[in-house]
Formats: C-alpha cells, sequence, structure tokens
C-alpha cells in the first residue's frame, strides 16, 4: 500500500473558511476519483493553520492514475480556481509513505 500525507498550511484566520470551500466544492469530485481519505484532519495543538489528510493507493501506478483522471475533471479545475482565488492556502507539504512489514492495519490497540 502507498500512502500520500498532505499537509497544508493556510493563512491565519482562513483555515474554516478554507474547509467550508472545499467541502462545497472539492471534497465530492476529489472523492469520486481518489475514493475516501484514510484520514481528514485539523490541528489542534501546534500550527492551528494546518490540517492534514492521507489518500490510500494500492502502489505508484494506481495513484499516477487516479490523480490523472481527477485532474481532467472540470469539476475539480472550477474548485482548484476557486481555492487560487480566495488565496486561503500558504503551504502543501506530500509524502508518500510505505507501513513497515510488523504493522497490521485494523489490529489489536497495545
Amino acid at each position: 500500500m502507498l500512502y500520500d500525507v498532505r499537509t497544508y498550511t493556510c493563512r491565519a484566520g482562513t483555515i474554516k473558511k478554507h474547509l467550508a470551500l472545499y467541502a462545497e466544492h472539492g471534497y465530492a469530485v476529489q472523492c469520486r476519483h481518489l475514493g475516501m481519505p484514510l484520514a481528514y484532519m485539523q490541528t489542534e495543538t501546534g500550527d492551528v493553520n494546518s490540517y492534514m489528510h492521507i489518500w490510500v493507493y494500492r502502489d505508484v501506478a494506481d495513484r499516477q492514475a487516479r490523480r490523472a483522471a481527477l485532474q481532467q475533471d472540470p469539476e475539480w479545475a472550477a474548485y482548484l480556481s476557486r481555492s487560487a482565488e480566495a488565496g486561503y492556502l500558504l503551504n502543501q507539504r506530500n509524502t508518500l509513505m510505505t507501513q513497515v512489514a510488523f504493522f497490521q492495519p485494523g489490529g489489536k490497540e497495545a
């Protein structure tokens, strides 16, 4: 499995507006192409102007195919345009990760 961990930082005071814009115009179309995210979380302490989400793919080829389809969707292009116009985002960091051999998703808690 390939985990695409994405962390975004918004301008101070704009994270709620940004997430509302995404919820209304971006989330459904993104899920239609990428599937449901493993996690979508807002920072509670620390950099409170940031949030992260994790998308799961079978492998790099699966990620590339799904993201290519997303980029071709006019609804996604419209969302990206709205987001750029709003100017809420300051930074984006993407990290592709794989799980370690001993980890079993859904396993028992320690």
